[in-house]
C-alpha cells in the first residue's frame, strides 16, 4: 500500500486496516518460522506497510 493511498483513508479505516495487517503479519511470520516461505520479502513489505499506517495514525493524532 502506497503512502498516497494511506493518506486518503479515514482514521477508522486506518485502525481497521492496521489491525488486519498486524494479524496477517504475525500469521505469516509464524508460518515462515515453521516452513520457509517461497518469497520472504513479503514479510518486509507487510512490516513496512504496517509501519506506514501506524505513522500516519500518529501524525493525525498530533495534529
Amino acid at each position: 500500500m502506497k503512502q498516497s493511498e494511506i493518506k486518503e483513508l479515514s482514521i477508522a479505516d486506518l485502525n481497521e486496516k492496521l489491525g488486519a495487517l498486524q494479524k496477517n503479519y504475525t500469521d505469516l511470520k509464524m508460518a515462515h518460522a515453521i516452513t520457509p516461505m517461497e518469497n520472504p520479502l513479503q514479510l518486509r513489505s507487510l512490516r513496512r506497510t504496517v509501519a506506514r499506517i501506524a505513522t500516519e495514525l500518529t501524525k493525525r493524532e498530533l495534529q
